[in-house]
């Protein structure tokens, strides 16, 4: 091998439905960097054509099994308390999943990760969504990851349709109302794309710096 010429990585995608894995997962396809992707779902992945590079495992969150080695983990897990149902059933998405997830991918060598969190997130927050991201973000960094890098967007905006999910009306109305004067809302609470978040996500894991780092929405908006 040439000096220089750095070894293809493996990358692992947890949350490959939703509007950013859903942006991610052809980013890491395209990405000259990988020359594997592990995509974990609970239902196969509709409108994705196959290919050697992609490797899809379907799996129940709740107990996963043993995950393949890899390098490099991207979690993009998340819903809301009223897709949810109930606080407890958010929780276990939003902390359980994702905090599980890394933790399989941890034990199976991976070193660096990148996470979907959100604006706000803290531990000691009031608001019970704020709290959880908050928590989800505090059990990840102790994990023994080298590097570790929490993407915290404010409002998301991507097409929830082709996704087949319903719109959510803050976003609708942000999209709407918000739209011929996005320019005059400040860069750090701007409604964000999906595809800026990915973007910036697989961008910071390329060029990881040890330690724990997080990509405020400000910093992510092009």
């Amino acid at each position: 091998m040439n000096e220089g010429v750095s070894k293809p990585r493996i990358a692992l995608l947890a949350g490959a439905t939703g509007l950013i894995g859903r942006e991610l997962l052809p980013l890491l396809l395209n990405s000259a960097q990988y020359s594997a992707l592990h995509v974990l779902v609970r239902r196969p992945l509709a409108g994705v054509t196959a290919q050697a590079k992609l490797h899809s495992h379907t799996v129940e969150f709740t107990r996963l099994p043993a995950l393949p080695a890899v390098d490099d983990v991207f979690i993009a897990l998340g819903t809301t308390i009223k897709v949810a149902g109930s606080e407890q059933a958010f929780r276990q998405v939003d902390f359980d999943f994702a905090v599980g997830t890394a933790r399989a991918a941890r034990a199976g060598g991976a070193t660096r990760i990148a996470v979907v969190s959100a604006l706000g997130a803290d531990s000691a927050s009031r608001v019970f969504y704020n709290r959880v991201k908050g928590d989800m973000q505090a059990a990840i960094a102790t994990l023994g990851f080298a590097s570790v890098t929490f993407a915290q967007p404010s409002l998301l905006i991507g097409d929830r349709a082709a996704l087949g999910q319903s719109e959510r009306p803050v976003e609708v109305w942000a999209t709407r109302l918000l739209g011929p004067l996005m320019w005059l809302v400040p860069r750090g609470v701007r409604p964000i794309q999906a595809h800026d978040v990915a973007v910036a996500m697989l961008r910071a894991v390329a060029h990881a710096q040890p330690g724990v780092h997080v990509l405020s929405s400000g910093a992510m908006q092009p």
